[in-house]
């Protein structure tokens, strides 16, 4: 009955349809890929259950008492000198029910040269901004629902302006432990600014965001389906490189279809021995492939991999995103067991 209601929800919420989804919201680093395990299955997965305790950043309902006392830490480059990190500590009160969560994840954009408007050259700037997370979730008894929430606080200095802000992360996670399959859904980043950088109040990047994983029962290996942004159906746009000129020297702008817009909802993954000390784990980014294709260009983005190595109370993981031949990303991050 559950999987019904989560699936009409799904399919309620994606019959909105709104604009494009880039540059119309403040906050934005609150939708990195926060670790590698993440980043190698494409991004924004939700469904993990298990000990780490990266999880519950992206889905606060992921919290259990199997990640009770682990500190996780990570860190990769983003693009030229930007920088961001990541850590995750959670602490379970009552084994059976409910467990607590910390975290903080930052992003540093690197120095920038200051130029006035006539072009002169004024001082150097820099810009960060950060997140300090709280979490709890919930085990409703007799069920096999989590829920879990995360309350955010932010901050943000870009040159002069900053700018403070507040936001709850809502997930819900549904385990069939018969099937092996985890269902989940998430509503992120519900908030507010409660200090502007200049007087007008920004939006900040609400977005749901539905999955599905399961381990098969004769292969180790579990995969993850996940549907990223369902709060608006239309978030394709229309490359002008793409578009087709005419005889008479007219362009057609590019015509995104109503498959290639479904696709760009979906990220896949899979997961090799996701139950070993050593693992491999490959994901796909249809959006990110698809924004970033070039014609005529075989360039492999939105591909992304990496791998998980556990060495008695520490696991080190590692992935590599591709986005453009010229700029992609690396995390590397650590999980510590510290009982």
């Amino acid at each position: 009955m559950l999987k019904h209601y989560v699936l009409f929800l799904m399919i309620l919420i994606c019959s909105v349809s709104f604009g494009q989804i880039g540059g119309r919201y403040t906050y934005q680093f609150l939708n990195l890929t926060t670790n590698p395990r993440q980043a190698a299955l494409g991004g924004k997965t939700i469904t993990i259950y298990d000990e780490d305790v990266n999880q519950a950043m992206s889905n606060p309902a992921a919290l259990n008492a199997d990640m009770d006392n682990h500190l996780a830490l990570n860190y990769g480059n983003y693009y030229g000198e930007a920088s961001y990190g990541t850590g995750s500590y959670a602490y379970t009160y009552d084994r059976h029910l409910q467990t607590f969560y910390a975290g903080v994840n930052y992003i540093n954009y690197g120095s920038f040269e200051g130029y006035d408007e006539n072009g002169q050259r004024t001082s150097d700037f820099t810009g960060s901004e950060g997140a300090l997370s709280v979490g709890y979730a919930y085990n409703v008894p007799f069920t096999d629902l989590h829920i879990g929430v995360n309350g955010k606080l932010i901050t943000s200095t870009l040159e002069s302006y900053n700018s403070i802000g507040g936001a709850l992360d809502l997930g819900f996670l549904y385990i069939d432990e018969r099937n092996d399959i985890n269902y989940a859904l998430v509503f992120r980043n519900i908030g507010t600014q409660f200090k502007t950088y200049s007087g007008i109040k920004e939006n900040l990047p609400f977005e749901i965001t539905a999955g599905i994983s399961q381990e098969l029962e004769h292969i180790p290996l579990r995969w993850h389906l996940t549907l990223e942004n369902l709060q608006q159906w239309d978030i394709a746009f229309s490359n002008p490189v793409r578009g087709e000129t005419n005889i008479d020297g007219t362009t057609n702008a590019e015509k995104v279809s109503f498959v290639n817009n479904a696709l760009r909802h979906v990220v896949f993954g899979v997961e090799l021995f996701p139950q070993r000390a050593f693992n491999v784990r490959l994901g796909y980014n249809f959006r990110r492939g698809e924004e970033l294709r070039v014609e005529e260009q075989r360039n492999f983005s939105g591909v992304s991999l990496g791998f998980g190595l556990r060495m008695n109370k520490l696991k080190f993981n590692y992935s590599y995103s591709r986005y453009t031949l010229a700029a992609n990303t690396s995390l590397f991050g650590l999980v510590l067991n510290l009982q």
